[in-house]
């Protein structure tokens, strides 16, 4: 908060009042109760954007709560959903130091509001200071009376059960015993019954609402295998069909991928049409690129010719579904010259002087095929309405996750307001940001809406980058509303990494994402080890972003088996579910990083060592957070390895390994703790 200066008039009032010997005027603060609510958490942005959880969630909210005196203060946690409109209510309790939390259990998969109510609690206060008084044997005679009167003011206010209720305790005070009145009086079922429903004087309100997104499990926590659906098939002269990825939708599901997310599906422009290579001399049959959307056969709402029709998609959906998983689409906010809006909404475009559309460009890359759409021209009411649209569509069709090309060349605006409309209509979608961009815009778009964010793990490779980039997504505020997706490489990024490590390298970068992340994800080819890049640049040669491409699934040298067993290993150890228990701990050696999974209950404890070398065999010792753990510094546990399937059993902190790139470059141990087991006797 900036410092404000008073006006010149205001300046020289208060100088010449300071020279008098009357007080000054007295500025008093505006609408703020009696009861201070402050420094609410988690809030993002003074309550501009929501934060996000997951379905079955504990809330956790906090705040710091006082006021003036000694009164007894009480609070609670108001919450609904975005379709009720009625509070509810979960109490709140003093940490320390005025600092109060609760928590609510996230049901549903919606918005929720929430905001904060505390009062002081009228009678916990009297019951407080009488037992004070009785305590230091003190006549309470009038203080007995204050008690029911209290009692009695607020009988007035209850409905007819609640007030059977306090009419039995009262008849109870009358009781013919000379302690009944002390006794319940200051008894704690009437002082659990006066918490319901006493007296609340001096209530304030945090003065704004909050909201939280609760999304579903899938959005926290799942495996994406990207792909182009026309090279699922044979014939490296055609495209594939979506009978073909129905052909191969079994064997991405044995891998343990429960997203595949399709590049763009929709008629591909001709005009501009980009080659092999990137060229700009295509043959009649070559299919260009994907993301130059549009010709006159329709636009984003349309379905390529070749991969078949509605119906065939409508089939492809069911099976998916039929499988466990689901199919995420681009969503890629760019037309081909010869898109059918261009034509029928030219105000929604850029044209030059000499009249030619305005092409897309990244100086000094050209992208000759594309054209983009004017965000903020005189009708962009009327496209932002027709970009929604296109996402309900899909919706409507059976899609709820959609990666989002390049948002951060749109506006803010735009995606706050497009996300909330499709999420009212349809709150299980899911948006994944690709935005690989500077930090405070892929932050901003998290709090915009967006589900998922790619990251810049992708070029994450040694190990003090690695602890800390994740510790700035685990620690840092941004935990509260961007959840990462590690991707390892995408059709637009081949890392140096992977270009120079061979299968080392993909199964250490595989490793890292599936272990560190919940949600993770690779583009076809990766399982191969295709590491052939163009020199001097991330981009893969020969891209299928511009031809059609036969693959041969099952090729030598293919670490299938190895993401098989890395998703396996997710799915039945609960720990990895969740991003934000991830902890790194002491390993000896600099190219050896370990790091855990635990759970609150520690019933499933889960410890990762990588090699980040891809060319050399590293021994190490690495140190075990034995309290955490909960174990004492001699006790033993068991240690599985879960990639090769040993066992240990340990004691202590410190243990030797060894991580070779070319047969072992990853470590993953679950810990069973063995109690109240006596160690030293033999079994008989």
């Amino acid at each position: 908060m900036g410092i404000t200066t008073p006006p010149p008039n205001d300046i020289r009032r208060i100088v010449e009042a300071m020279n008098t010997t009357g007080p000054l005027p007295v500025t008093r603060r505006q609408d703020s109760g009696r009861i201070i609510v402050e420094s609410v958490y988690p809030e993002i942005d003074c309550g501009r954007y929501p934060v996000k959880r997951k379905i079955g969630d504990e809330f956790e909210i906090s705040a710091d709560i006082f006021r003036d005196g000694h009164d007894v203060i009480a609070a609670s946690i108001l919450y609904r959903a975005a379709d009720e409109d009625f509070w509810r209510r979960a109490p709140m309790y003093h940490v320390d130091n005025d600092r109060w939390g609760g928590a609510v259990r996230l049901s549903r998969n919606i918005r929720y509001f929430y905001t904060l109510e505390a009062w002081t609690d009228v009678f916990a206060s009297w019951r407080r200071d009488t037992g004070r008084k009785i305590a230091a044997k003190q006549d309470v005679g009038t203080e007995l009376i204050e008690g029911r009167e209290i009692i009695e003011r607020a009988a007035k206010d209850l409905a007819n059960g609640a007030a059977r209720k306090l009419r039995d305790l009262l008849l109870r005070i009358d009781a013919d015993s000379p302690t009944a009145p002390t006794n319940v009086l200051l008894g704690d079922e009437l002082a659990e019954f006066m918490a319901e429903y006493g007296p609340r004087d001096d209530v304030s309100r945090f003065p704004r609402t909050l909201e939280v997104v609760v999304d579903r499990e899938r959005a926290v926590f799942a495996a994406w295998y990207e792909m182009f659906p026309r090279s699922q098939g044979t014939d490296p002269t055609r495209s594939a069909t979506f009978d073909d990825c129905i052909a191969r939708l079994p064997e991405v599901q044995a891998m343990g991928f429960d997203v595949v997310y399709f590049v763009p599906i929709h008629p591909i422009g001709r005009v501009n049409r980009k080659g092999p290579d990137n060229t700009l001399n295509p043959g009649p049959d070559d299919p260009g690129s994907p993301y130059a959307i549009g010709n006159e056969e329709g636009g984003h709402d349309a379905i390529h010719a070749d991969l078949g029709t509605l119906e065939d998609f409508a089939r492809l959906i069911a099976r998916t579904r039929e499988l466990g998983m689901e199919i995420a689409l681009d969503f890629a906010i760019q037309c081909a010259p010869d898109h059918p809006w261009v034509k029928q909404h030219p105000e929604w475009f850029v044209f030059r002087p000499d009249g030619s559309i305005k092409y897309a460009e990244n100086p000094p890359k050209k992208y000759q095929d594309i054209v983009n759409v004017n965000f903020y021209g005189q009708h962009h009411e009327e496209l932002w309405a027709a970009l929604r649209d296109i996402v309900l569509v899909w919706a409507q069709r059976g899609v709820r996750i959609f990666r989002v090309d390049n948002p951060h060349t749109k506006p803010l605006p735009f995606w706050e307001w497009m996300i909330r409309e499709v999420q009212t209509l349809f709150p299980d979608t899911i948006f994944l940001s690709e935005a690989f961009t500077k930090p405070k815009m892929m932050k901003a778009l998290a709090k915009a809406g967006f589900t998922q964010s790619y990251t810049y793990f992708t070029w994450r490779n040694q190990k003090q980058e690695l602890i800390d980039y994740l510790t700035e997504l685990t620690r840092t505020k941004c935990r509260e509303y961007l959840r990462p997706n590690f991707f390892a490489n995408t059709p637009d990024i081949l890392p140096a990494f992977l270009q120079s490590g061979g299968a080392p390298a993909f199964k250490i970068r595989a490793a890292l994402a599936s272990t560190l992340a919940g949600v993770y994800g690779i583009y076809n080819g990766f399982e191969l080890c295709e590491g052939r890049a163009i020199p001097g640049t991330e981009d893969y040669i020969h891209s299928e972003k511009y031809q059609y491409k036969v693959w041969d699934w099952d090729r030598p040298g293919n670490i299938k088996p190895f993401i098989t067993a890395l998703n396996r290993i997710r799915r039945e150890n609960v720990a990895f579910r969740d991003f934000l228990n991830l902890e790194f701990w002491r390993a000896d050696h600099g190219s050896i990083i370990f790091y855990s999974k635990m759970t609150p209950e520690r019933d499933n404890i889960v410890f990762v060592a990588v090699n980040l070398d891809p060319f050399s065999a590293h021994e190490t010792t690495l140190w075990f957070p034995i309290a955490q753990m909960g174990l004492g510094d001699n006790d033993p546990f068991e240690v599985e390895e879960l990639l090769g399937g040993e066992k240990h059993l340990w004691r202590g902190s410190p243990h030797h390994i060894r991580l070779d790139p070319h047969t072992n470059p990853v470590a993953i141990f679950r810990v069973s703790i063995w109690q109240n087991v006596d160690y030293r006797r033999p079994a008989r």
